[in-house]
C-alpha cells in the first residue's frame, strides 16, 4: 500500500477513534445534565405554583381552572400532599395507587430525588414545600424520563450528523496534507531512480520545505559527488591507459628487437637499460595506483598516531635535503611550533615529502619549509621561487594523472591529498605573493606541547 494511502488510513482511524470515545462521554454525561437541568426548570415552576396556590383560593372554581391551565401550558403532572393529615391534597394524576406507593416509596422531605419509578416510565422529580401557618404540605412535579429521552436522542443525531460531516472534512484535509507530504518523497524516488541509471542531466529541483528539502539538497549533492567520481574515474582509466601505453610500447619495441637480432652489441645493451628504467617508471605508477586504491577503500592501511611537529619535520628535511643537494636547490627551514597532531606518521611524511619533491623539481634556488599556529590552526607551508603554477591547472591539481611540463606520473599530489583528507586535514594550492607556488596544509585538531 502507499504511503499516501497509509498516512490517509491512520489520520481517519486516530480521528474516527477519538470522536467516538468523545461521542461516548458525551452519550453518558448528556441524560444526566437534562435531568438536572429539568429539575431546576421544575424548581422554578414549582415555586410559581406555590406562589399562586398561597395567594389564591382554591375552593374557587376560576382559580382551580387557572391551576390547571397553568399544569396544561408547563406540561407537567403535579400532585400535593399534606404530611400532617397524610392525604393527598390535589393531583392532576389520574392513578391514584401510584401516588400512594411513591409517598410510601420515597423521602418527599428530601430535596434531592432519584428517578421515581412509574408503571411505565421513570419520572424526573422536584419537589417543592409549601409552608402555611395551618400545614405542611409538598408539591411534587413530575415529568416523564422519556422526554428527555426523546430531546437526547435528537441531540445525538445531530451530533452524530456533525460527527460524519467532520470525518469527511478530515478525511479529505488529511488526504490533501498527505498528498503534500508524499508528492516530494514520490519525486525524490523517481530522483532516486535517474541516478541508479546515472543519468545526471535529467535531475529536477523537487519543490519542499523542512527536513524533506534537507533530504533533497543531500540527494542532490550526492549526485553532484557520485557525477563527478564516475567521470573521475574515467579520466582515471583513459589517463592511467595513456600513462602506461608509452613505457610497455618501449618495452615490447626493444625486446622484440633485441629478439630479431635488430639491436646487438652496444644498441642492445642501450635498449636493456632503457626497458629496466621504463619497468621502473612502470612499476613506480602501479604502485602509486594501488597505494590510491587503497587509501579510498580500506580502513586498515591508515594507523593514526600522535605526532610531535618538531620531530616530523626534522624527518622531513632529513629526506629532503638529499633530493634538493642533487639538484642544486637550497630547502630552508623557518619557524616550527612545537603541538601534537594525530595523523599516520609514515603516510604523512609520504605525503608532505609528494609535496616537496614536487616543489623542488619546479623552483629555481630554493624551497621554504614553514609550520606553525595561526587561526586555531596548525599549517604545514611549502614555497617554491619558481613560476608558479598556471591558473587553469590550479582547478585540477590534485586529480589524478593532471601534471605541468615537468611532472612525473601525475599522482603524486593526488596521493598527498588522499592522506592528507584521511587525516582530517585539507590542502590548497596558489601562488606565492612573490613568485612561485606555496601548499598549505591545515589541520583544525591539534594540542600545543606541554613545554611550548
Amino acid at each position: 500500500m502507499k504511503l499516501q494511502y497509509q498516512l490517509t488510513i491512520a489520520f481517519t482511524t486516530l480521528l474516527v477513534v477519538i470522536m467516538t470515545v468523545t461521542g461516548i462521554m458525551i452519550y453518558s454525561q448528556m441524560l444526566q445534565m437534562l435531568i438536572k437541568d429539568e429539575q431546576r426548570q421544575l424548581e422554578d415552576k414549582g415555586e410559581l405554583i406555590v406562589n399562586f396556590i398561597l395567594s389564591e383560593d382554591l375552593n374557587n372554581t376560576t382559580n382551580v381552572q387557572r391551576l390547571l391551565q397553568m399544569l396544561e401550558q408547563y406540561n407537567l403532572q403535579v400532585f400535593a400532599y399534606d404530611e400532617a393529615s397524610e392525604r393527598i391534597v390535589f393531583s392532576s394524576i389520574p392513578n391514584m395507587n401510584t401516588i400512594e406507593s411513591w409517598i410510601q416509596e420515597y423521602d418527599l422531605d428530601s430535596r434531592t430525588q432519584p428517578l421515581w419509578q412509574g408503571k411505565d416510565d421513570n419520572y424526573v422529580v422536584s419537589i417543592i414545600p409549601i409552608l402555611s401557618p395551618l400545614s405542611t404540605q409538598h408539591l411534587v412535579l413530575l415529568t416523564p424520563l422519556d422526554d428527555l429521552q426523546d430531546v437526547q436522542k435528537s441531540l445525538m443525531n445531530r451530533l452524530f450528523l456533525i460527527f460524519l460531516i467532520g470525518i469527511a472534512v478530515a478525511v479529505l484535509l488529511s488526504h490533501y496534507l498527505t498528498t503534500k507530504l508524499v508528492t516530494p518523497l514520490t519525486k525524490l524516488k523517481h530522483q532516486l531512480k535517474k541516478i541508479e541509471k546515472r543519468k545526471f542531466d535529467e535531475m529536477e529541483e523537487v519543490k519542499a520545505t523542512g527536513e524533506i528539502k534537507e533530504v533533497e539538497q543531500s540527494v542532490v549533492e550526492m549526485a553532484n559527488e557520485l557525477n563527478s567520481f564516475i567521470q573521475s574515474q574515467h579520466h582515471f582509466f583513459q589517463n592511467a591507459s595513456h600513462e602506461l601505453k608509452p613505457p610497455l610500447m618501449t618495452i615490447q619495441g626493444y625486446a622484440e628487437g633485441i629478439r630479431d637480432g635488430i639491436f646487438e652489441g652496444e644498441e642492445a645493451r642501450r635498449g636493456l637499460q632503457v626497458m629496466v628504467a621504463e619497468i621502473k617508471r612502470l612499476k613506480k605508477i602501479i604502485n602509486e595506483i594501488i597505494l590510491l586504491a587503497k587509501l579510498d577503500s580500506e580502513a586498515d592501511i591508515y594507523r593514526p598516531e600522535r605526532v610531535n611537529s618538531k620531530i616530523f619535520m626534522e624527518q622531513i628535511m632529513e629526506r629532503a635535503i638529499p633530493i634538493a643537494n642533487e639538484k642544486q636547490i637550497q630547502v630552508k627551514q623557518n619557524q616550527v611550533d612545537e603541538v601534537e597532531v594525530m595523523f599516520d606518521g609514515e603516510k604523512m611524511l609520504q605525503a608532505v615529502m609528494n609535496i616537496i619533491t614536487n616543489a623542488i623539481r619546479h623552483a629555481d634556488t630554493q624551497v621554504e619549509v614553514t609550520a606553525f599556529t595561526e587561526n586555531k590552526q596548525f599549517q604545514i607551508q611549502i614555497t617554491d621561487d619558481g613560476e608558479g603554477i598556471d591558473e587553469e591547472l590550479l582547478k585540477k591539481l590534485f586529480h589524478r594523472f593532471v601534471k605541468g611540463e615537468s611532472g612525473e606520473t601525475g599522482l603524486g599530489l593526488a596521493i598527498a591529498r588522499a592522506i592528507i583528507e584521511r587525516s582530517g586535514g585539507s590542502i590548497k594550492a596558489e601562488n606565492a605573493p612573490y613568485g612561485g607556488a606555496r601548499f598549505t596544509i591545515i589541520f583544525t585538531e591539534f594540542e600545543k606541547n606541554n613545554d611550548y
